[in-house]
């Protein structure tokens, strides 16, 4: 059974920076395109960010210059920093991942609960 598990959101000033991580456990044999997503208040999910296997990276325009977005593939774990966090940037964030485990069962995507990032003005 795999699970994903979020973490590092709070809340924070206008300004500020964080950095969410994402730590995929069970029987995982690997992890391919890692994909961070958030959910604004009133608006539909947005793709934030996302990583391939070969650490190939893409932002949204808003994020481009703000996020960075890494994996560590020994701990099953990936990350989205942000900086110059703006109210805007206010939402749940989460991951999603693909991921082939190892019992034999498709590959398939994976994605957390999410973190909440609240950024006061």
């Amino acid at each position: 059974q795999v699970q994903l598990v979020e973490s590092g959101g709070r809340l924070v000033q206008a300004g500020e920076s964080l950095r969410l991580s994402c730590v995929a456990s069970g029987d995982i044999l690997s992890i391919d395109e890692v994909e961070w997503y958030r959910q604004r208040p009133g608006r539909q999910r947005e793709l934030v960010a996302w990583i391939t296997q070969t650490g190939s990276t893409n932002y949204r325009d808003s994020m481009k210059g703000r996020a960075t977005v890494s994996r560590d593939d020994v701990q099953n774990t990936v990350y989205l920093q942000m900086n110059s966090l703006t109210p805007d940037d206010t939402a749940l964030y989460y991951c999603s991942l693909l991921i082939t485990p190892r019992t034999g069962e498709p590959r398939g995507d994976y994605r957390g609960q999410g973190t909440q990032v609240t950024v006061s003005s």
